[in-house]
């Protein structure tokens, strides 16, 4: 386990909740390992009914810890592929437990692509959705690629994906992703609520239920290992290499 995430169950709920707010909830590689770990560990728990996944309040996270992330993803051809984050999304892949999330400020990179992964999402007014991939010389990851298009269509996803623009709460629950926006500060407890009205509900019918609702797993994890290659290439090109170096001289500034 890692200080910067704490798992707690309560009652029949898990709660994942990033705890790094320094560092803007950026997720790094322990911290994806946590919450692989905490969300396999609930699959065969009878007694954990639902997952929610919070960063507390006024943040959600900021995605990966870029400085982690650029050793990891330039040290061998393989550590893209087997790094904790690929875990992390094989995890949500297999998961069969309803996920809710509370996103409460900025939801970036991973941060807003983890989220098609999720049955349940609350957004506060404040929250806002970005997967800047491209601008950094990368390529989608955690298949969005695939779910992205099928929530909220080719067009937003293009522009989301591809353009880089940033969503508002407002403009996530238009496109399909959100389910409903709130005030800054009552995303968890909002969660919470939802949890326990899932919680309710008969567990099996609701396991079958999501099943046929969501997207086979190994459709996720073949588009997931897809994007996983492209994405190890990419991050050794010189488009990324000159935009990693950018991003970093302008954080020095």
């Amino acid at each position: 386990m890692t200080d910067h995430l704490i798992v707690t169950d309560e009652a029949t709920m898990r709660v994942i909740r990033l705890r790094r707010p320094e560092k803007k909830n950026a997720i790094t590689q322990d911290m994806y390992r946590a919450m692989s770990d905490a969300i396999d560990t609930a699959q065969n728990n009878p007694e954990i009914r639902c997952i929610i996944i919070t960063g507390g309040s006024g943040v959600f996270t900021a995605g990966n810890d870029l400085e982690e992330f650029l050793h990891e993803g330039t040290s061998n051809t393989d550590a893209p592929r087997a790094s904790n984050a690929v875990k992390f999304l094989y995890s949500l892949a297999h998961n069969v437990k309803p996920i809710i999330a509370a996103v409460d400020g900025v939801a970036i990179g991973i941060g807003t692509t983890m989220l098609f992964h999720c049955d349940y999402v609350l957004a506060s007014t404040t929250a806002t959705f970005a997967t800047p991939f491209i601008n950094l010389g990368l390529v989608p990851e955690g298949a969005s690629s695939l779910l992205m298009p099928r929530t909220m269509g080719h067009q937003r996803a293009f522009a989301t994906l591809v353009m880089g623009r940033t969503m508002s709460a407002d403009d996530a629950l238009i496109a399909g992703f959100v389910n409903v926006v709130v005030a800054p500060g009552h995303t968890e407890a909002e969660a919470r609520k939802v949890a326990r009205e899932i919680c309710r509900l008969p567990a099996e019918a609701v396991a079958i239920s999501r099943k046929l609702l969501r997207t086979p797993p190994e459709d996720l994890t073949r588009r997931i290992d897809q994007e996983s290659h492209l994405f190890g290439e990419r991050m050794r090109s010189a488009e990324a290499v000159a935009a990693f170096r950018a991003f970093f001289s302008r954080k020095k500034a």
